[in-house]
């Protein structure tokens, strides 16, 4: 449903922290969205050596960047508003994430205030859960660059 190049204009997140590739399923409370994970990944050559992993803390980012499509795309003036991760709670890694497999991440709204979004997702590689997070979104008015 998105490109990369429609999920570049709606995160400010570029390379190497852009870890979303794709936008499968888009819904008003409900998202899914995929994370090629590749040998190439900067964080292979230290995480580890001889037995690349995908570090949890980015398969939790990548889930919150899901997240962030879903609290960004419905504001009009998205061009002036950030979305924070506020909050992870209940974060489960199951099994590990190797070069080669495809993060298949589903985000679902639990509760949402005014600037504030509660979800609950989980990544799977193949059918398999990966990952469970709920994450608090929080979506902030961008500050102007300061003048050179």
């Amino acid at each position: 449903m998105l490109d990369i190049e429609e999920i570049r204009k709606i995160l400010p997140h570029r390379y190497p922290m852009l870890l979303v590739d794709r936008i499968l399923e888009l819904e008003p409370d409900r998202i899914v969205g995929i994370k090629n994970v590749t040998v190439n990944e900067p964080f292979f050559s230290g995480h580890f050596p001889d037995f690349p992993v995908m570090p949890g803390v980015l398969i939790v980012e990548a889930m919150a960047q899901v997240a962030g499509v879903l609290v960004l795309r419905a504001i009009p003036d998205r061009a002036n508003k950030l979305v924070f991760l506020a909050g992870i709670d209940n974060a489960k890694f199951r099994r590990p994430v190797l070069p080669g497999d495809q993060l298949r991440i589903e985000m679902k709204v639990i509760k949402k205030k005014a600037s504030v979004a509660k979800m609950r997702g989980q990544a799977t590689v193949d059918g398999v859960v990966v990952a469970e997070v709920e994450v608090l979104c929080k979506l902030a008015d961008r500050e102007p660059a300061p003048a050179v």
